[in-house]
Protein backbone atom coordinates (compact mmCIF):
# COMPACT_ATOMS: atom_id res chain seq x y z
CA UNK A 1 0.00 0.00 0.00
CA UNK A 2 1.17 3.23 -0.77
CA UNK A 3 1.63 6.30 1.92
CA UNK A 4 -2.07 7.68 1.25
CA UNK A 5 -3.92 4.18 0.42
CA UNK A 6 -2.66 3.29 3.37
CA UNK A 7 -3.75 6.27 5.50
CA UNK A 8 -7.47 5.68 3.41
CA UNK A 9 -7.73 2.27 4.76
CA UNK A 10 -6.52 3.20 8.34
CA UNK A 11 -9.42 5.56 8.37
CA UNK A 12 -11.97 3.96 6.87
CA UNK A 13 -10.96 1.12 9.03
CA UNK A 14 -11.82 3.30 12.39
CA UNK A 15 -14.67 4.78 10.60
CA UNK A 16 -16.63 1.21 10.38
CA UNK A 17 -15.68 0.27 13.43
CA UNK A 18 -16.80 2.93 15.20
CA UNK A 19 -19.95 2.99 12.90
CA UNK A 20 -20.48 -0.39 13.94
CA UNK A 21 -20.12 0.15 17.26
CA UNK A 22 -23.02 3.09 17.09
CA UNK A 23 -25.38 0.66 15.29
CA UNK A 24 -24.89 -1.82 18.43
CA UNK A 25 -22.69 -4.19 16.23
CA UNK A 26 -19.41 -5.77 17.19
CA UNK A 27 -16.63 -3.75 15.54
CA UNK A 28 -14.68 -6.26 13.37
CA UNK A 29 -10.32 -5.94 13.29
CA UNK A 30 -9.32 -4.90 10.18
CA UNK A 31 -5.66 -5.49 7.98
CA UNK A 32 -4.26 -5.81 4.87
CA UNK A 33 -3.43 -7.64 3.05
CA UNK A 34 -5.01 -11.25 3.88
CA UNK A 35 -2.02 -13.91 4.38
CA UNK A 36 -4.15 -16.04 2.04
CA UNK A 37 -2.48 -15.29 -1.50
CA UNK A 38 -4.57 -14.91 -4.11
CA UNK A 39 -7.71 -13.90 -2.53
CA UNK A 40 -9.18 -10.05 -2.38
CA UNK A 41 -10.89 -10.68 1.31
CA UNK A 42 -10.65 -13.04 4.16
CA UNK A 43 -12.61 -13.18 8.11
CA UNK A 44 -11.24 -14.61 11.01
CA UNK A 45 -13.63 -15.03 13.89
CA UNK A 46 -12.62 -14.79 17.43
CA UNK A 47 -14.44 -14.69 20.91
CA UNK A 48 -15.33 -11.12 20.21
CA UNK A 49 -15.83 -10.65 16.66
CA UNK A 50 -13.36 -11.08 13.77
CA UNK A 51 -10.79 -10.25 11.81
CA UNK A 52 -11.47 -8.53 7.79
CA UNK A 53 -8.40 -8.80 5.79
CA UNK A 54 -8.94 -7.26 2.76
CA UNK A 55 -6.18 -6.72 -0.36
CA UNK A 56 -6.23 -2.58 -1.05
CA UNK A 57 -3.13 -3.02 -3.70
CA UNK A 58 -4.04 -2.39 -7.13
CA UNK A 59 -7.91 -2.05 -6.83
CA UNK A 60 -10.69 0.71 -6.30
CA UNK A 61 -10.62 1.60 -3.00
CA UNK A 62 -14.69 1.51 -3.59
CA UNK A 63 -13.97 -1.97 -3.43
CA UNK A 64 -12.26 -1.95 -0.39
CA UNK A 65 -15.13 -0.57 1.19
CA UNK A 66 -16.97 -2.57 0.03
CA UNK A 67 -15.36 -6.22 1.50
CA UNK A 68 -14.64 -3.66 4.86
CA UNK A 69 -18.62 -3.43 4.84
CA UNK A 70 -19.34 -6.79 3.95
CA UNK A 71 -17.07 -8.11 6.79
CA UNK A 72 -18.99 -5.99 9.20
CA UNK A 73 -22.12 -7.88 8.11
CA UNK A 74 -20.41 -11.32 8.25
CA UNK A 75 -19.10 -10.62 11.50
CA UNK A 76 -22.20 -9.98 12.66
CA UNK A 77 -23.84 -12.79 11.15
CA UNK A 78 -26.64 -10.40 9.96
CA UNK A 79 -29.36 -11.80 7.11
CA UNK A 80 -31.94 -9.88 5.23
CA UNK A 81 -33.27 -7.77 6.17
CA UNK A 82 -31.18 -6.44 8.98
CA UNK A 83 -28.09 -7.12 6.83
CA UNK A 84 -29.34 -4.78 3.67
CA UNK A 85 -30.31 -2.12 6.77
CA UNK A 86 -26.69 -2.01 7.66
CA UNK A 87 -25.29 -2.69 4.59
CA UNK A 88 -27.03 0.57 3.09
CA UNK A 89 -26.50 2.70 6.30
CA UNK A 90 -22.87 1.90 6.39
CA UNK A 91 -22.45 3.03 2.62
CA UNK A 92 -24.22 6.47 3.36
CA UNK A 93 -22.06 7.27 6.28
CA UNK A 94 -19.39 6.75 4.34
CA UNK A 95 -20.89 8.91 2.10
CA UNK A 96 -21.90 11.44 5.04
CA UNK A 97 -18.10 11.17 5.79
CA UNK A 98 -16.59 12.22 2.22
CA UNK A 99 -14.89 8.38 1.65
CA UNK A 100 -16.88 8.01 -1.52
CA UNK A 101 -18.62 10.71 -3.84
CA UNK A 102 -22.18 11.68 -3.06
CA UNK A 103 -23.08 10.06 -6.68
CA UNK A 104 -23.02 6.51 -5.03
CA UNK A 105 -26.32 5.11 -5.41
CA UNK A 106 -26.02 3.02 -2.20
CA UNK A 107 -29.55 1.97 -2.79
CA UNK A 108 -28.50 0.20 -5.70
CA UNK A 109 -25.16 -1.00 -4.35
CA UNK A 110 -25.16 -4.60 -4.12
CA UNK A 111 -21.78 -5.69 -2.61
CA UNK A 112 -22.52 -9.39 -1.52
CA UNK A 113 -19.99 -11.60 -2.82
CA UNK A 114 -20.60 -15.19 -4.42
Amino acid sequence: MTGGTTMMFAAAARFLANEAQRFGLEAPGFRSPPRTLGVQRTLRRTEHGGVVAVLVRERPFVAVLADMIEGVIVVNRLSPPDADTVRTALWESLVDAGFVGDDLDVTATDTRVA
